[in-house]
């Protein structure tokens, strides 16, 4: 599919309270700021024009706008966080996409479901089940998509934060992952492009129009996805890393 719009929130000086599993170290405001800036840009070198919502200072996470949000070709549906602290960005995002998507669909307690643990290729959407993604959450979301002639498939995960820490579609029939995670049945029919053990940040791209976007700082992946035909931009989202975001966090594209 061609993908012609994106949306994002800035981020507020309360990221430096972001959830984080995975660092001590707290992310500094201004660069922050500044690899946003180059994200945006990297967006719209791939043709896509890019709403930018305003800060939201009550929601320290809520510049990883994708958790709140799968977005489809029939209509956009709003999640409900794994996270207790990520409730209130629903009522944040969902008059955006009212303005934008005909019909919009709700995921219902007691399901929960962040879009971090949802991989779409072409009309089949692969599930995540993780720490902030319930198998109620999921079987909701997979009767949503039939109902528009869609379809979805759940996938156990265990190492990871979401779905898409682990793995992300790169176009050509390929997936790029860390290696026993990606080399599961779920993912047989493709191509598989496996990140090294010191690259393992690498798994979280983004595809968009025949272009690669990547977290700048794993060369030998680079080279890899460049192989594939695409061209590929690298992006630094060292700041975002500090509170467990990916690239593919940051926005939500249609």
């Amino acid at each position: 599919m061609t993908f012609t719009t994106a949306i994002v929130r800035s981020p507020g000086r309360s990221i430096v309270s972001g959830l984080s599993e995975s660092s001590s170290k707290l992310p500094i405001y201004g660069k922050a700021l500044e690899q946003h800036e180059h994200y945006v840009n990297a967006l719209k070198q791939c043709g896509l024009d890019v709403m930018i919502l305003d800060a939201s200072e009550a929601y320290p996470d809520s510049v990883f706008v994708e958790d709140v949000a799968v977005l489809t070709p029939a209509c956009a549906i709003v999640t409900a966080p794994g996270a207790e602290s990520r409730e209130g960005e629903i009522r944040e995002i969902r008059p955006t996409l009212a303005g934008l998507f005909p019909h919009i669909e709700k995921i219902m307690s007691p399901g929960t479901l962040e879009g971090g643990d949802v991989m779409q290729i072409g009309t089949h959407y692969y599930i995540g089940l993780s720490g902030r993604t319930n198998l109620a959450g999921a079987r909701q979301l997979v009767g949503i998509l039939e109902k528009y002639g869609m379809t979805g498939s759940t996938i156990p995960v265990h190492k990871f934060l979401h779905l898409k820490t682990g793995v992300t579609w790169v176009g050509n029939n390929a997936l790029v992952g860390e290696r026993n995670f990606i080399m599961q049945s779920s993912f047989q029919q493709f191509n598989v492009i496996s990140v090294e053990d010191d690259e393992r940040g690498a798994a979280n791209c983004i595809y968009l129009n025949d272009k690669i976007i990547m977290p700048a700082g794993y060369p030998k992946t680079k080279k890899l996805l460049r192989d594939t035909g695409s061209e590929v931009f690298e992006v630094d989202i060292s700041e975002f890393a500090k509170i467990d975001g990916g690239l593919t966090c940051l926005s939500l594209r249609f």
